[in-house]
């Protein structure tokens, strides 16, 4: 069993080397969607380091090259990077990619991509790729809204998946969630008509949020119990599965008894 999710764990952090649009002020003339022209808009993630086992940097060595990409303003041309077309799911902060792994080899027709600003994390799952032969998974290194505003085409998306994002508990940090308006507006439009924004989180305050804002959101409508819908049936004709594997941090979280509350939305067709 591969260890923790670093995203369950809400220690997606960001990693080593030159200052990105998050941690410095944006150029000159340049303005990002969710954030100001004259400042970086404020990230959901904590700034940490980490070094690579040599096991690790060997395997990195030999698989990022194919597999792994850092975050750019460069449109992401998806089929020709997994060398065939078909429907395109990205996981925002699969930490060590224990629920990645799992989901990629229950769907072997999707394609899916992994953003993680975290090396370490990363690392541990393209060992998981290399030693299981899983090809249908790309990873990208850096922030996911700078993903989805530059890399991702509108309404190429059929999945996105949010699980356990930090919940940021203080209140002074609330404007650190990811799961803001601006930014669920921003996945929404990025999601193809029908596709689906699949959230979990373990935090009851974070829940009640992101339940707000994505009652909020006019292009998405609600597919379970949670978000106001009938509940999506298993084996229906829903885009992506829904089932996620029990990290070792959601299983702390059930015994210590907090509640996992899952939302599941829609594109709007």
């Amino acid at each position: 069993m591969d260890p923790v999710n670093d995203a369950a764990n809400h220690t997606a952090d960001s990693v080593p080397g030159p200052p990105s649009t998050a941690t410095a002020p944006l150029e000159a003339g340049r303005r990002s969607p969710t954030g100001s022209r004259l400042y970086p808009r404020v990230t959901s993630f904590r700034s940490r380091r980490g070094a690579l086992t040599p096991n690790q940097q060997q395997s990195w060595d030999r698989m990022w090259p194919k597999i792994g990409r850092e975050v750019g303003d460069e449109p992401l041309d998806a089929a020709a990077w997994f060398g065939h077309d078909a429907p395109l799911v990205i996981e925002i902060g699969c930490g060590t990619g224990t629920a990645t792994a799992a989901m990629a080899l229950a769907e072997p027709k999707v394609n899916l991509i992994g953003i993680e600003v975290y090396q370490p994390g990363l690392a541990q799952l393209v060992q998981r790729i290399e030693r299981e032969d899983i090809d249908n998974i790309r990873l990208l290194r850096g922030d996911a809204v700078d993903v989805l505003e530059h890399m991702i085409a509108e309404e190429s998306l059929t999945g996105v998946r949010v699980f356990f994002p930090d919940p940021w508990p203080k209140a002074r940090h609330h404007k650190r969630r990811l799961l803001q308006p601006t930014t669920l507006a921003l996945i929404a439009s990025r999601l193809r008509a029908g596709g689906v924004l699949h959230v979990a989180t373990d935090h009851a305050g974070y829940a009640e949020h992101i339940a707000e804002v994505g009652a909020g959101e006019p292009q998405l409508v609600g597919l379970n119990e949670t978000t106001g819908g009938a509940g999506v049936a298993p084996g229906g004709d829903a885009p992506i599965g829904f089932d996620r594997p029990v990290t070792k941090f959601e299983g702390k979280a059930h015994r210590a008894g907090s509640a996992i509350t899952e939302f599941i939305w829609g594109k709007i067709k």
